[in-house]
């Protein structure tokens, strides 16, 4: 038996876990049937060194070139552009609208404009806007600015997170696209020391240190949006850096997943009828809301809670303490990706992870000394990319249909990323240095969304336990295994990840 399959029976206990077990069995057996796993694992390293330093790189220019704000504000944008706090909230919210205007309209164009295409443009156009925004003269500048990178940016994480979905299993999505989150974690530690260090140039030419930090963080972005041209592969099928063999590994193992068919590969506006109609899709969306308040508030204000904390400490100090809280979320999500990856288990992790959250928030809330609040931001980061990402991991791989998985990660994004306009008002400058309000509405969210992974991890258990007892077949009853298959993720021999 695979050892994958031994070491996750040791985890279940009760009897509908080990029904959920034996279906799991009969399926992870079903896609390595006939595959030859040295070549299988061969493969995966190449993806890995090809793709995975191209989309973390991606991500990361990403959310520097959104969160960068934050750090310029500590060198003197908020003051030089006359801007009162109502203006500059405003100004942090309003890429939202764009941002997520543009995400399910990006992902339906993705396939048919080809990743390569469709992400060098938005990648060189978020670019532009990004350096752009370092000249900016007022208010009404800054808000134009802030509406235009919103509208090319918002389609980046969600087609990162289906494209990766055309080379990867299930049984490998979630390290992947904590990549991502790896890459968001470090923006904002490299953006702190970025920050630091191109603050001294504060006066050359003439201009302020904020304004550089805009204009030289923008720079690299638009040298690799030319570089994704060429670089990124569209599909298996036409991937340059695999070989014949490689290119029909590649195709085979994607689909020996239950559901995963040729015409389910391609987009079908009924499948996206479907998407639109399923009431999971729209749970983990509202929940997406839920613990993306936390991303925002937490990336965009940790050098304003810091500040708070520790009054007294310079800046660039203040820049240097957020580093090892990116750090310590980097290695978390790290670890409990692999570990859910290896276990095919998503709600465990994200319950228990945000449950640590909350923890941190209670914390941050606490009246107690500058070190227990500090110590809070280390337990909100462990849980901050676990909460947000695991579930951008769990909801693709539970939808085998091309149409439907790429509106279910659009929708996913588009209301999680709705957050960001309310997370801008939780941290205002005359509510520190304690910021009660925001700390309590954030752990509020994260809570909501914990209740709700919860509940989704109960749901998806029964179904598996009442698919293995075989309660379910008589809805294939007259249909050939092909009909069946085409049915994706409503096919009784569909297995749910929990």
């Amino acid at each position: 038996m695979n050892p994958l399959i031994t070491a996750e029976a040791g985890v279940l206990a009760d009897g509908k876990d080990y029904e959920h077990q034996e279906s799991v069995e009969d399926e992870i057996e079903g896609q390595l049937e006939d595959v030859d796993p040295i070549a299988e694992a061969k493969l995966v390293r190449k993806l890995d060194i090809h793709i995975i330093p191209i989309v973390m790189l991606l991500y990361l220019f990403s959310f520097l070139d959104r969160v960068n704000i934050g750090n310029a504000r500590l060198y003197g944008l908020e003051k030089d552009l006359g801007l009162n706090s109502t203006q500059w909230q405003t100004a942090i919210s309003i890429l939202f609208v764009t941002y997520i205007l543009s995400e399910v309209p990006s992902n339906l164009v993705l396939k048919r404009l080809t990743p390569s295409r469709w992400i060098a443009f938005i990648t060189v156009s978020w670019a532009i806007v990004a350096t752009l925004t370092g000249v900016v003269q007022n208010f009404a500048g800054l808000v134009v600015c802030r509406l235009f990178l919103g509208a090319v940016e918002g389609g980046l994480f969600p087609g990162l997170a289906v494209y990766l979905t055309f080379f990867y299993t299930k049984r490998e999505l979630a390290l992947r696209i904590g990549y991502l989150f790896v890459s968001a974690a470090l923006a904002g530690a490299c953006g702190g020391l970025l920050a630091f260090a191109i603050g001294h140039m504060d006066g050359v030419a003439g201009e302020r240190g904020w304004r550089w930090i805009l204009i030289i963080e923008g720079l690299p972005t638009f040298v690799l949006g030319i570089a994704t041209w060429w670089l990124l592969p569209d599909e298996p099928a036409t991937t340059y850096f695999l070989n014949d063999q490689e290119k029909s590994l590649a195709i085979a193992r994607l689909k020996r997943q239950t559901g995963y068919t040729a015409s389910a590969g391609e987009f079908h506006w009924e499948d996206v009828r479907k998407g639109a109609k399923d009431w999971k899709i729209w749970a983990f969306s509202f929940a997406q809301f839920g613990c993306d308040t936390m991303l925002y508030g937490f990336s965009t204000f940790l050098p304003t809670i810091i500040k708070g904390i520790q009054p007294t400490a310079s800046t660039a100090l203040v820049q240097v303490y957020t580093i090892p809280c990116y750090a310590l979320g980097a290695i978390t999500y790290l670890a409990v990706a692999r570990l859910s990856d290896y276990q095919q288990r998503r709600g465990l992790y994200a319950v228990a992870l945000g449950i640590v959250a909350i923890v941190g928030y209670a914390m941050l809330m606490s009246n107690s000394s500058a070190a227990v609040h500090y110590a809070g931001c280390f337990l909100v980061a462990m849980g901050l990319y676990v909460n947000v990402g695991l579930p951008l991991a769990w909801l693709p791989t539970n939808n085998p249909r091309y149409g439907k998985r790429t509106l279910a990660t659009g929708l996913q994004l588009s209301i999680g990323n709705c957050a960001g306009i309310m997370s801008s008002f939780l941290y205002p400058a005359r509510e520190g240095p304690r910021f009660i309000r925001g700390h309590a509405v954030t752990l509020a969210m994260v809570a909501f969304a914990s209740l709700v992974y919860a509940f989704m991890w109960f749901y998806f258990s029964r179904v598996n336990a009442r698919r293995a007892r075989g309660e379910d077949d008589h809805k294939i009853q007259g249909m050939s295994e092909q009909e069946a298959k085409e049915l994706g993720d409503e096919s009784p021999h569909f297995v749910y990840t929990i």
